[in-house]
């Protein structure tokens, strides 16, 4: 990550001590799935810390071991969203350079697709947008990344360097993917595929007239 796409210093998650032991560590897990739980199902304002102590099964006051307050839940679970969508970008740029990745548009868009599918709760988190401003920080730099990540993956197919060209490109579709997807999933249940299959056909578009701008053909 690039000192332009670092989090500000107060964007450090808000944690009181990190788990060691391993009953520790499946305690703080089981309450982070449980917040999840609780915001896909019943919303943010059931999410209160009696509530998660009740659904991960622990005593309220293990979780104040980990976590000051309901707000410090939230972000520790934001931030395991975001790390979900990092993670997947920077396998992207591996396939892309291993040469795996034959179609760019319609593999990154099923890949974060199902990213949003498996992230009920972060879907909730995000349409009411009960973000802290480090949680809200921390959400423009890992977009950024994930821009930075399909500029390094446009450079490789593309033989080039893309300059502000594609910096610009990338984060636009960063901005219409997200856009789209948060949409197709707001309501929870089953998404609009078809809707899905749009946003590939736009995409897939405006690829095409990006790398022949880029490449000159």
């Amino acid at each position: 990550m690039t000192e332009a796409t670092k989090p500000e210093p107060d964007a450090r998650p808000r944690v009181r001590r990190q788990p060691q032991q391993a009953r520790s560590r499946a305690r703080a897990e089981a309450v982070l799935v449980a917040a999840d739980r609780i915001l896909s199902q019943e919303g943010y304002e059931a999410l209160t810390m009696r509530r998660i102590a009740e659904e991960a099964g622990v005593p309220v006051g293990s979780i104040y071991q980990f976590h000051p307050d309901k707000s410090a839940v939230v972000d520790a679970l934001g931030r395991r969203y975001l790390e979900g969508f990092e993670t997947a970008i920077d396998g992207l740029v591996e396939r892309a350079v291993a040469g795996e990745l034959t179609d760019l548009v319609g593999t990154m868009v099923d890949v974060y697709t199902e990213l949003f599918r498996s992230q009920p709760g972060g879907m909730a988190l995000w349409a009411g947008r009960h973000l802290s401003p480090e949680l809200a920080r921390a959400d423009e730099a890992s977009n950024a990344l994930i821009a930075d990540g399909l500029r390094r993956i446009i450079e490789h197919l593309t033989g080039g360097t893309g300059g502000e060209r594609a910096q610009r490109a990338t984060r636009m579709v960063v901005w219409a993917a997200n856009a789209v997807l948060h949409e197709v999933f707001k309501g929870g249940g089953e998404p609009d595929l078809e809707t899905v299959d749009e946003l590939k056909r736009m995409l897939h578009c405006y690829w095409e007239d990006l790398r022949g701008r880029l490449t000159g053909g």
